[in-house]
Order: structure tokens, then C-alpha cells, then sequence
């Protein structure tokens, strides 16, 4: 079930009988119709295995089941959204930057050390995002959250894609990061240490990037 952008920070999906979405506890603003809000503690479609490692790392984002027959209005904390459409790619999205999504889509989670290696495992520790990445894989739709907007950045074999790490979103396709050690001006003027790393992106796919560094 495609999200329609109402604005720039809420959107809207239909939920039709017999189809779920999941989303983010508190998410919901507004509702149309017969439906039901229910927590959801297997994680999705993946079920309860999808969410053992976060849970052992405390990483987990609590969920609500929708369900019914209406249209439900999403957003929260004013954060910009973003309505991402899959049709059969794995979306690497953090938990907390996830505001809904379809229940057709498999979700699971991925230790940033198996991409990257050891940097992978610094990536988590330096952004303060965690160790682990939440996946979303199929044919569906996603409605992400960030600050100050969203741009889509093509990556391509021939073309990497360097990130600042606090502004990384999420990414979709065949796409390995790794993180690097940079120094660069803004270190030398005070900035802190935030630009002293880079995710590299490469491979063919998509990363998304929010226009401020701020967490969530």
C-alpha cells in the first residue's frame, strides 16, 4: 500500500481489510474508518527472530499492528517523511527513523560489523546509532523520518557515495559501506569530531541523506 504525502512531514495510507501496516508507537495523528492499533512485539513480518539481536542490544523501536478498513494519517515530532516504494530491493534503514510500514515487507536486522567489518562495528559507536540496522525487503512501501529533509543520491560502481555519518538516513540496493578516518577543514576551524569519518557507499543502489546532522 503506496503512503500519499499529504506534506512534508505526514503522510497517509490506506488500509484495506485483511492487509496490516506497522508502525511506530505514537505515530498515528489521525484515523478514517474501522481501525485498530495493537502492539506488536514480534517485529513485523519477520517475527520474533527478526528482533532478538536488538532486543539484546536494547536497540529495539516498539510497534503498533494496523489493521482494518480506513486511512490513517502518520508523523511525528514534526520530522520531515519520506515515502520510499521497494519493488523487491532490501531497504537498510535505522530503527528510530522508521515511521511506518507495509506488512508485506519482511523485516529483519543486520549487525553493521558483517558490512564494513570492524569499521562497520565503529560506525555504530561513533553515529550513536546502535550495532544493529533494521531491513526491510520486498515489494511494498516505507515512510522514513529525518531533519530538515530528504535527498536521494544515486550510487553506482563507478560512482561511490560519501556520507557524513550523522547525516546517513537509510540506503536501498547492493551497497557496501565502509567507514574512514577524514580530516578535513572542518576540523581545523572547531567543527568537533563528527566530520572526522566518512560512510562510504558503493555498489549500485540509493542513500538517502537528511539535511542536518541532529539525531532523532
Amino acid at each position: 500500500m503506496p503512503f500519499t504525502v499529504l506534506n512534508s512531514r505526514m503522510v497517509e495510507a490506506r488500509i484495506a481489510p485483511g492487509a496490516r501496516l506497522f508502525s511506530q508507537r505514537g505515530a498515528m495523528l489521525a484515523y478514517r474508518g474501522e481501525v485498530s492499533f495493537t502492539p506488536n512485539i514480534q517485529g513485523g513480518q519477520g517475527g520474533i527472530g527478526s528482533m532478538i539481536g536488538r532486543r539484546l542490544a536494547n536497540e529495539a523501536t516498539p510497534l503498533m499492528t494496523v489493521e482494518g478498513d480506513g486511512t490513517v494519517m502518520f508523523g511525528h515530532g514534526g520530522h520531515h517523511v519520506e515515502a520510499i516504494d521497494l519493488t523487491g530491493e532490501t531497504l537498510y534503514v535505522e530503527a528510530d527513523r522508521l515511521l511506518a510500514f507495509d506488512g508485506s515487507l519482511r523485516q529483519g536486522t543486520m549487525f553493521l560489523g558483517s558490512q564494513g567489518g570492524v569499521m562497520g562495528m565503529v560506525r555504530g559507536q561513533v553515529t550513536g546509532q546502535g550495532l544493529f540496522t533494521t531491513t526491510l525487503e520486498g515489494h511494498g512501501s516505507a515512510a522514513v523520518m529525518a531533519h530538515g529533509g530528504v535527498i536521494a543520491l544515486p550510487i553506482s560502481p563507478q560512482r561511490p557515495v560519501h556520507v557524513d555519518p550523522q547525516a546517513y538516513v537509510a540506503h536501498r540496493g547492493e551497497v557496501r559501506n565502509k567507514l574512514s578516518a577524514a580530516l578535513g577543514w572542518r576540523e581545523m576551524v572547531g567543527r568537533g569530531s563528527g566530520e572526522a569519518f566518512q560512510l562510504e557507499l558503493s555498489g549500485q543502489g540509493t542513500v538517502y541523506v537528511q539535511a542536518s546532522e541532529e539525531k532523532l
